[in-house]
Parts: structure tokens; sequence; C-alpha cells
């Protein structure tokens, strides 16, 4: 009878060990697919030189390609930019209200060195989802490009 409840007991605890391991598994894969995610929208940004039209759909259409499914709120400290709609594929980002969760969010600030250079800040979202508890919590990943030469319609925010 002793042996079967130590046999009870080692294997709730290979069982807590694996559970602890997958959660470890699966924030690591959710962390790297949201790091990627916003290295591809900062490179997209730079590489159609700020935020317009055209780098907001190649933008939205990354997301829906990669199946980006994550929604937050964006901060509350200056103007920022979000998306609500991400297969709509319109081409145009909304000024983020405190009340609505977004997609991404996205912010213009002017360079210190001239006065047509910018950088963004960018900001995705990843949740930590296990399969019983469902999203268990959710992080924000920050990111910001270099210097632009700006051709985009977007205000800048100091």
């Amino acid at each position: 009878m002793r042996e079967s409840i130590g046999t009870t007991w080692i294997l709730q605890l290979v069982i807590v060990f694996i559970l602890l391991f997958v959660s470890f598994l699966t924030l690591s894969l959710n962390y790297s697919k949201a790091y990627k995610t916003k290295n591809e929208m900062l490179s997209i940004i730079e590489k159609y030189e700020g935020l317009n039209s055209d780098s907001i759909k190649i933008i939205n259409n990354y997301l829906s390609y990669n199946n980006y499914k994550v929604k937050s709120k964006c901060p509350t400290d200056g103007i920022w930019y979000g998306q609500t709609d991400i297969s709509g594929n319109n081409g145009v980002l909304e000024q983020a209200v405190s009340n609505q969760e977004y997609y991404y969010c996205i912010r213009k600030r002017s360079s210190n060195r001239y006065h047509y250079y910018h950088f963004y800040e960018v900001k995705v979202f990843l949740t930590f989802n296990l399969p019983v508890f469902g999203d268990f919590a959710k992080f924000t990943i920050n990111g910001s490009t270099a210097d632009v030469l700006t051709k985009d319609t977007y205000t800048a925010s100091n």
C-alpha cells in the first residue's frame, strides 16, 4: 500500500513538471512570434519611410497572414494610433481612445536631430494562453525605429 501511494505522488509530481514545461514552451513561442511581428512592422515602416497607406496595408496583410489576433489597449500618454480591423485592409489608422482595444499601436515622435526626421514607437501584444485556464495574462512588446525621413500624413507628437 505504501508503494502505491509513493508512486501516485511521483506521478503527480511528473505531471506538474510536464505542465510547467509546456507552459514555459508556450510562453516562449508566443513571445518569439510577437517579437518577430514587432520587428517586421518596424522594418516595413522604415522601408516605406513612415506611415502611409501602403505601409499600413502591408502591415495589416502581414498580421492577417500570420494569424495575429491579440488585441489590447493603447497607452494614454501622447497621441497613439491603432488598428481595429486588420482584415479590412483600408490603409487607415485611427487615433487611439482609452476604452477601445487595438491589434497594434503606433506613435510618431520627432527626432532631436532634424525637423523632417522622425522615429516610430510600436506596441504589439501577446497573450499567455493555457488550454485549461484560457488567456492567463497579456504582455506588451515595445520597439522603435531608427530616425526616418518621413513621407506620411500623420501628425507627430512630441
